[in-house]
């Protein structure tokens, strides 16, 4: 069964909600705190492919005051390794997420 996105009827399956870790102040409104939707599922096994949310990456918590945002992030030490660091973003509307265009054909 293929799920089209987070307003398909089966899109939430089996999927738990994220739990509020206290720093995020509302449940996100694209998920509905899911923090992922099934893009495909099984019927069978019920095993499912997800696709993570990019309004509020994962969490399934966002901030609604003007506070920045953590996600965890890599980035590249001066000696060429990669480290793992929080980086921190402002704030956005769902308005200004980037749309999904589909390839010409």
């Amino acid at each position: 069964m293929q799920c089209e996105g987070p307003d398909s009827p089966h899109a939430f399956d089996i999927v738990p909600l994220q739990p509020r870790n206290g720093t995020l102040d509302a449940k996100c409104p694209i998920c509905r705190g899911h923090g992922q939707w099934n893009t495909e599922i099984d019927l069978v096994s019920f095993r499912c492919k997800r696709a993570v949310c990019d309004y509020c990456l994962g969490a399934g918590w966002i901030e609604t005051g003007d506070d920045p945002v953590g996600h965890p992030d890599i980035v590249m030490t001066p000696d060429g390794y990669p480290k793992w660091v929080v980086a921190y973003d402002p704030r956005r509307d769902p308005e200004q997420l980037p749309t999904e265009t589909a390839p010409a054909l």
